[in-house]
Protein backbone atom coordinates (compact mmCIF):
# COMPACT_ATOMS: atom_id res chain seq x y z
CA UNK A 1 0.00 0.00 0.00
CA UNK A 2 1.17 3.93 -0.87
CA UNK A 3 1.91 6.19 2.06
CA UNK A 4 -0.84 7.99 2.92
CA UNK A 5 -0.47 12.16 2.56
CA UNK A 6 -1.79 13.93 5.27
CA UNK A 7 -2.59 17.97 5.86
CA UNK A 8 -1.20 19.70 8.52
CA UNK A 9 -2.90 22.91 9.86
CA UNK A 10 -1.07 25.45 11.64
CA UNK A 11 -2.76 27.97 13.79
CA UNK A 12 -1.56 31.73 13.24
CA UNK A 13 0.48 31.85 16.35
CA UNK A 14 2.06 29.06 15.37
CA UNK A 15 3.02 30.18 11.92
CA UNK A 16 4.20 33.54 13.53
CA UNK A 17 6.43 31.43 15.78
CA UNK A 18 7.41 29.23 13.12
CA UNK A 19 9.04 32.45 10.76
CA UNK A 20 10.63 33.86 14.51
CA UNK A 21 12.83 30.38 14.64
CA UNK A 22 13.32 30.11 10.89
CA UNK A 23 14.94 34.06 11.18
CA UNK A 24 17.00 32.03 13.68
CA UNK A 25 18.68 29.58 12.07
CA UNK A 26 22.10 29.87 10.95
CA UNK A 27 23.38 32.68 12.99
CA UNK A 28 23.12 35.31 10.86
CA UNK A 29 24.59 38.69 12.00
CA UNK A 30 21.72 40.88 11.02
CA UNK A 31 18.08 40.11 11.83
CA UNK A 32 15.01 41.48 10.08
CA UNK A 33 11.22 41.18 11.42
CA UNK A 34 8.63 42.71 10.83
CA UNK A 35 5.87 42.92 13.46
CA UNK A 36 7.10 39.03 14.61
CA UNK A 37 4.51 38.81 17.19
CA UNK A 38 1.62 39.99 15.37
CA UNK A 39 -1.69 38.00 16.23
CA UNK A 40 -0.33 36.19 19.39
CA UNK A 41 -1.33 35.68 22.52
CA UNK A 42 0.04 37.97 25.27
CA UNK A 43 1.76 34.62 26.18
CA UNK A 44 2.60 33.46 22.66
CA UNK A 45 4.61 37.58 22.84
CA UNK A 46 6.58 37.08 25.63
CA UNK A 47 7.85 33.61 24.58
CA UNK A 48 8.82 35.82 21.40
CA UNK A 49 10.18 38.72 22.81
CA UNK A 50 12.45 36.33 25.24
CA UNK A 51 13.33 34.25 22.39
CA UNK A 52 14.74 37.62 20.41
CA UNK A 53 16.93 39.12 23.29
CA UNK A 54 18.53 35.74 23.55
CA UNK A 55 19.42 35.22 20.38
CA UNK A 56 21.03 38.52 20.50
CA UNK A 57 23.07 38.36 23.62
CA UNK A 58 24.84 35.10 22.86
CA UNK A 59 26.46 36.33 19.64
CA UNK A 60 27.75 39.60 17.93
CA UNK A 61 24.87 40.22 15.99
CA UNK A 62 22.12 42.95 15.61
CA UNK A 63 18.43 43.06 14.53
CA UNK A 64 16.06 45.85 12.77
CA UNK A 65 12.57 45.38 13.60
CA UNK A 66 9.50 47.63 12.59
CA UNK A 67 6.34 47.41 14.65
CA UNK A 68 3.32 49.23 15.43
CA UNK A 69 3.12 47.51 18.69
CA UNK A 70 5.47 50.17 21.28
CA UNK A 71 4.90 47.11 24.09
CA UNK A 72 6.75 45.00 21.82
CA UNK A 73 9.52 47.95 20.89
CA UNK A 74 9.88 48.65 24.29
CA UNK A 75 10.42 44.47 25.15
CA UNK A 76 12.87 43.95 22.50
CA UNK A 77 14.45 47.16 21.57
CA UNK A 78 18.17 48.93 22.61
CA UNK A 79 17.05 52.06 20.80
CA UNK A 80 14.37 52.90 18.67
CA UNK A 81 13.71 55.25 15.90
CA UNK A 82 9.99 56.90 15.08
CA UNK A 83 8.87 57.53 11.77
CA UNK A 84 5.93 59.63 11.51
CA UNK A 85 4.71 60.38 7.59
CA UNK A 86 7.52 58.27 6.24
CA UNK A 87 9.67 60.90 8.01
CA UNK A 88 12.50 60.15 10.79
CA UNK A 89 11.69 62.44 13.55
CA UNK A 90 13.63 60.91 16.11
CA UNK A 91 16.16 58.12 17.04
CA UNK A 92 17.73 56.90 20.60
CA UNK A 93 17.44 54.90 23.69
CA UNK A 94 13.56 54.88 25.02
CA UNK A 95 14.30 56.52 28.00
CA UNK A 96 15.75 59.50 26.52
CA UNK A 97 12.68 59.39 24.01
CA UNK A 98 10.39 59.67 27.05
CA UNK A 99 12.90 62.47 28.47
CA UNK A 100 12.55 64.98 25.61
CA UNK A 101 9.61 64.36 24.28
CA UNK A 102 7.38 62.80 27.16
CA UNK A 103 7.79 65.62 29.80
CA UNK A 104 5.15 65.68 32.28
CA UNK A 105 2.11 63.21 32.82
CA UNK A 106 -1.26 61.69 31.45
CA UNK A 107 -4.32 61.95 33.32
CA UNK A 108 -7.22 59.75 31.69
CA UNK A 109 -10.70 60.65 33.49
CA UNK A 110 -14.08 58.92 33.24
CA UNK A 111 -16.65 60.60 34.03
CA UNK A 112 -19.80 58.95 35.41
CA UNK A 113 -22.25 60.97 33.06
CA UNK A 114 -21.22 63.34 29.93
CA UNK A 115 -23.01 65.70 31.88
CA UNK A 116 -20.13 65.95 34.22
CA UNK A 117 -17.58 66.16 31.91
CA UNK A 118 -17.89 69.77 31.45
CA UNK A 119 -18.04 70.52 35.39
CA UNK A 120 -14.90 67.91 35.41
CA UNK A 121 -12.75 69.58 33.07
CA UNK A 122 -13.11 72.75 35.06
CA UNK A 123 -11.73 70.88 38.24
CA UNK A 124 -9.26 69.55 36.12
CA UNK A 125 -7.66 73.00 35.16
CA UNK A 126 -8.08 73.97 39.12
CA UNK A 127 -5.85 71.29 40.45
CA UNK A 128 -3.95 71.34 37.32
CA UNK A 129 -3.80 75.01 35.52
CA UNK A 130 -1.15 74.47 33.04
CA UNK A 131 -3.26 71.23 32.01
CA UNK A 132 -3.35 71.04 28.13
CA UNK A 133 -6.50 68.32 26.71
CA UNK A 134 -5.89 66.17 24.19
CA UNK A 135 -8.66 64.21 23.45
CA UNK A 136 -12.16 64.46 24.76
CA UNK A 137 -15.18 61.37 24.49
CA UNK A 138 -18.76 61.71 25.57
CA UNK A 139 -16.94 60.49 29.07
CA UNK A 140 -13.14 60.45 28.78
CA UNK A 141 -11.29 62.90 29.16
CA UNK A 142 -7.75 62.78 28.19
CA UNK A 143 -5.15 65.44 29.47
CA UNK A 144 -1.17 66.73 29.50
CA UNK A 145 -0.45 67.95 32.32
CA UNK A 146 3.02 69.47 33.27
CA UNK A 147 5.84 68.36 35.79
CA UNK A 148 5.41 71.29 37.38
CA UNK A 149 1.84 71.09 38.14
CA UNK A 150 1.81 67.41 39.18
CA UNK A 151 4.30 67.88 42.35
CA UNK A 152 3.91 66.73 44.69
CA UNK A 153 2.29 63.57 43.80
CA UNK A 154 0.40 63.35 46.94
CA UNK A 155 -1.29 66.57 46.72
CA UNK A 156 -1.93 65.54 42.98
CA UNK A 157 -4.08 61.92 44.59
CA UNK A 158 -5.43 63.75 46.89
CA UNK A 159 -7.25 66.62 44.70
CA UNK A 160 -8.09 64.02 42.81
CA UNK A 161 -9.36 61.68 44.94
CA UNK A 162 -11.46 64.66 46.48
CA UNK A 163 -12.87 65.07 42.99
CA UNK A 164 -13.91 61.60 42.98
CA UNK A 165 -16.10 62.20 45.32
CA UNK A 166 -17.87 65.44 44.88
CA UNK A 167 -17.47 65.78 41.01
CA UNK A 168 -19.01 63.09 39.29
CA UNK A 169 -15.11 61.51 38.77
CA UNK A 170 -15.85 56.90 38.24
CA UNK A 171 -12.36 56.63 37.84
CA UNK A 172 -8.68 58.37 36.80
CA UNK A 173 -4.90 57.04 35.53
CA UNK A 174 -2.48 59.34 36.43
CA UNK A 175 0.88 58.03 35.13
CA UNK A 176 3.82 58.86 33.20
CA UNK A 177 3.81 59.51 29.35
CA UNK A 178 4.38 56.31 27.79
CA UNK A 179 6.11 55.28 24.17
CA UNK A 180 2.78 55.52 22.70
CA UNK A 181 2.16 58.78 23.82
CA UNK A 182 5.44 59.86 22.70
CA UNK A 183 4.57 58.51 19.20
CA UNK A 184 1.31 59.89 19.41
CA UNK A 185 2.85 63.36 20.25
CA UNK A 186 5.02 63.31 17.26
CA UNK A 187 2.21 61.73 15.35
CA UNK A 188 0.11 65.34 16.10
CA UNK A 189 3.10 67.81 15.50
CA UNK A 190 3.41 66.32 12.18
CA UNK A 191 -0.39 66.72 11.49
CA UNK A 192 -0.10 70.28 12.32
CA UNK A 193 3.23 71.27 9.65
CA UNK A 194 1.67 69.17 7.05
CA UNK A 195 -1.45 71.22 7.87
CA UNK A 196 0.11 74.26 7.79
CA UNK A 197 2.57 73.86 4.93
CA UNK A 198 -1.00 72.82 3.10
CA UNK A 199 -2.23 76.69 3.98
CA UNK A 200 1.29 78.11 2.60
CA UNK A 201 0.70 76.24 0.00
CA UNK A 202 -2.77 77.15 -1.00
CA UNK A 203 -1.30 80.67 -0.33
CA UNK A 204 1.55 80.91 -2.57
CA UNK A 205 -0.51 79.27 -5.24
CA UNK A 206 -3.44 81.90 -5.60
CA UNK A 207 -0.38 84.37 -5.13
CA UNK A 208 0.98 83.58 -8.05
CA UNK A 209 -2.04 83.19 -10.13
CA UNK A 210 -2.75 87.07 -8.97
CA UNK A 211 0.49 88.32 -9.89
CA UNK A 212 0.12 86.46 -13.42
CA UNK A 213 -2.85 88.19 -14.34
Amino acid sequence: MGAQCQEVWLSPFSVSQLCVALSLLGNPSVLLLDEPSTGMDPNGQRCVWKTIRDALKSQESGAILTTHYMEEAEAVCDRVAILVSGQLRCIGSIQYLKNKFGRGYLLEIKAKDAESSDALHAQVLKIFPGAARQDRFPSLLVYKVPMRDALPLSQSFSKLEEAKRSCGLEEYSFSLNTLSQVFLELSREQEKENFDLTLDGTFDWKQLQQEDC
